[in-house]
């Protein structure tokens, strides 16, 4: 079966790639499979490459996620070879350079201005101003030149160069240009409730690098676990955990393929954990009755305590981002708060006045927490249901909402916090949660729902949000809680989870309409690995 070639540019704001046949198989000579359309495009006379022989115009590369651009070229295209080399430009480059050269069977030459036949060149280029994770590729002349503004955009472009070798044995004539939609594609991972090992994490980072994501969130403490060595406080650590030392290595394994570690130490919920050394920190309720995995924020030890955390793993998780969490604080599930602790609107009263409220303590709570990382200079993010809308206290303006929920008490919709001008990180929990034993109404994600419904503008349930906010919604999270974590192995979860984050990444690197059709991006999937 033969699929039609586009001649020409895909633009990049067009959304749509170009691709080779569906099946992807039966490449011809210089590994450029031939349809009746270019074959008759190569009978035109410009000239080859190789003397005495001509080739169809080439078609884009097939990769998840698809390039945004490529200028299609006559030519044998490029494919790996014993006694080529990767070279650089600069030094900057040579992670990526020994990492794909690696990959490629490749040597590496290291940093040099020579180039000759058959090398793969990494270079940086002064294009200032650009998307530091945008990258052209070109193959010309049995010669690859990958370049961007910033080692990040020339990593990516590595990727797109080993799955064009990997699923096709070559790298087809011509130019890419590529970059993604929104800055921010990420998958976050619940080792709380379960604890996954070092491996298995680090097989994701390398998973996640190839697929070119650029974060892996981590929530390491909840109710049921704390699950990172601690020095300020061992006692909350749970007894199957990681090391410091196992952490370091995820977290610079991960920095080599430009991705970032987000830590979450959630709060002032999901602290069970913590509460289990401390049991006089649980908050009661008026009758004395315990609150599941919630702290007493009127009490300042509580507040001690988690910043005392917040200061000792900002040196472990050195990254940009961190995640206050922020969500389901049982003392705000009631119908009225103040009645059903006193405590708290006896605090809230005396912080902020005769009008204080339950939740406007909640909000200078999470605003505290903020402060004690704002202070290590990251960007902070807490999930939506710790905004509240009627208070006081106003979150602080700093803070990027991740929305995963509209089931909520007095649940907002996504173009609230959109219209109040905050950023947004897509989680949606109707697309993107992936919920170990299925508890409540969630269902396993699919792939293929993802691909065929979701876009990063369906924030919640499967609406779009109006396309005016488009720039306010940095990008998403495919996410893996663990509530019921003997539902799965871990086996299990990376098979689950693996056409979920292709199709996740594919919709945040281009939001558009893919080119290929769910069975055929499923298809060009196995044939990548």
């Amino acid at each position: 079966m033969t699929a039609a070639v586009f001649v020409g540019t895909v633009g990049l704001g067009v959304g749509v790639g170009v691709w080779a046949s569906a099946d992807g198989g039966g490449e011809g000579a210089g590994g450029a499979r031939r349809s009746a359309d270019a074959g008759a495009a190569a009978t035109s006379p410009e000239p080859s490459p190789t003397a005495g022989r001509s080739y169809p115009l080439s078609q884009a590369p097939r990769t998840i996620p698809a390039v945004r651009s490529h200028t299609p070229a006559r030519g044998p295209g490029w494919r790996p070879a014993p006694g080529e080399r990767v070279v650089v430009s600069d030094a900057d480059l040579a992670d990526e350079g020994r990492l794909i050269a690696g990959e490629l069977g490749l040597s590496y030459g290291g940093e040099r201005d020579d180039v000759r036949a058959g090398d793969v060149r990494l270079a940086l280029n002064d294009d200032e101003g650009a998307d530091p994770e945008s990258y052209t590729m070109t193959v010309r002349g049995g010669r690859v030149t990958i370049s961007g503004p910033a080692d990040a955009g020339v990593f990516y472009g590595t990727r797109t160069l080993k799955q064009e070798v990997h699923g096709g044995g070559t790298a087809p004539e011509g130019v890419v240009r590529d970059q993604p939609a929104k800055p921010r594609r990420g998958f976050n991972l619940d080792i709380a409730r379960k604890p996954y090992s070092a491996s298995w994490i680090e097989d994701r980072v390398k998973e996640l690098g190839d697929l070119k994501f650029n974060e892996l969130g981590l929530h390491f403490s909840d109710d049921q676990g704390f699950r990172i060595e601690s020095t300020s406080h061992p006692e909350v650590v749970s007894k199957d955990h990681l090391t410091k030392a196992q952490v370091k290595r995820i977290v610079d394994l991960a920095a080599r393929r430009h991705i970032t570690v987000v830590p979450e130490i959630d709060s002032p919920g999901h602290l069970g954990a913590v509460i289990a050394a401390h049991p006089d920190l649980q908050l009661r309720n008026a009758q004395g009755v315990p609150t599941r995995g919630a702290v007493d924020i009127s009490k300042d030890s509580a507040a001690t305590i988690v910043d005392d955390l917040l200061d000792e793993y900002a040196d472990l998780f050195p990254g940009s981002e961190w995640h206050l969490g922020g969500d389901e604080y049982q003392a705000l599930t009631v119908a009225n708060p103040q009645a059903s602790y006193p405590q708290l609107a006896a605090a809230a009263r005396e912080a902020y006045g005769a009008g204080g409220t339950v939740a406007d303590l909640a909000t200078g709570w999470l605003n505290d927490r903020a402060d004690t990382v704002r202070a290590h200079d990251r960007t902070m993010r807490a999930w939506n249901d710790g905004f509240f809308r009627v208070t006081s206290v106003r979150a602080a303006k700093d803070l990027q909402v991740a929305y995963w929920t509209g089931k909520e008490i007095g649940a907002r919709q996504p173009a609230e916090y959109l219209s109040a001008g905050r950023k947004v990180l897509n989680y949606n929990d109707e697309f993107l949660y992936y919920v170990l034993g299925e508890p409540q109404t969630f269902v396993y994600p699919t792939g293929q729902r993802i691909y065929e419904q979701w876009n990063p503008r369906v924030l919640r349930g499967t609406t779009a949000v109006p396309a005016r906010y488009d720039g306010q919604i940095l990008g998403g999270s495919l996410a893996v809680w663990s509530d019921f974590p003997n539902a799965q192995t871990e086996t299990q979860v990376a098979a689950g989870i693996r056409m979920p984050l292709r199709a996740t990444v594919q919709k945040l690197w281009d939001p558009g309409k893919p080119a290929l059709s769910w069975a055929e991006f499923r298809k060009l999937a196995d044939r990548l690995g």
